[in-house]
């Protein structure tokens, strides 16, 4: 079992406010018809276990979170260096502004949300694939 509780119910949005597709993601998020848990990560810290799991769910690495190409980061970073995975933790917590996109948990499925507009293909593709079948009933055609 993970460290994050995750709902088939309700959405979790890490997000930064101060970005732009961070204040859209979030208002798409309240926006849908699920309860909302959201994540301002500039004021939540998110534990490095958090940061791990969330990598995993997503099937990445978590240097592939961090926009490398935010001024925080260079002003802070030098070009080429290699970091380990305690090392991007850090980065993500004392940075968290170099998040390169909110994250969407919705139930047991994670996404990075790249562009508003994946937002609500996201739910929309959900709600359709959504077939209840009463039990002892089968689909007539």
């Amino acid at each position: 079992m993970g460290t994050i509780a995750t709902d088939k119910k309700k959405l979790i949005l890490y997000y930064h406010p101060e970005t732009s597709i961070g204040k859209q993601a979030y208002a798409f998020a309240f926006a849908s018809n699920k309860k909302i848990l959201a994540i301002d990560i500039s004021k939540t810290k998110i534990t490095g276990t958090q940061w791990l799991e969330i990598s995993e769910n997503l099937n990445t690495i978590l240097s592939k979170l961090v926009n490398q190409e935010h001024p925080e980061f260079t002003n802070n970073y030098d070009s080429g260096l290699s970091l380990d995975k305690d090392d991007w933790i850090k980065v993500l917590q004392k940075h968290p502004e170099t998040l390169r996109c909110p994250i969407l948990v919705d139930g047991k499925n994670y996404h990075l949300i790249e562009t508003p507009l994946k937002f609500p293909s996201l739910l929309e593709r959900k709600k359709q694939l959504r077939i209840h079948v009463p039990k002892n009933r089968s689909l007539k055609y």
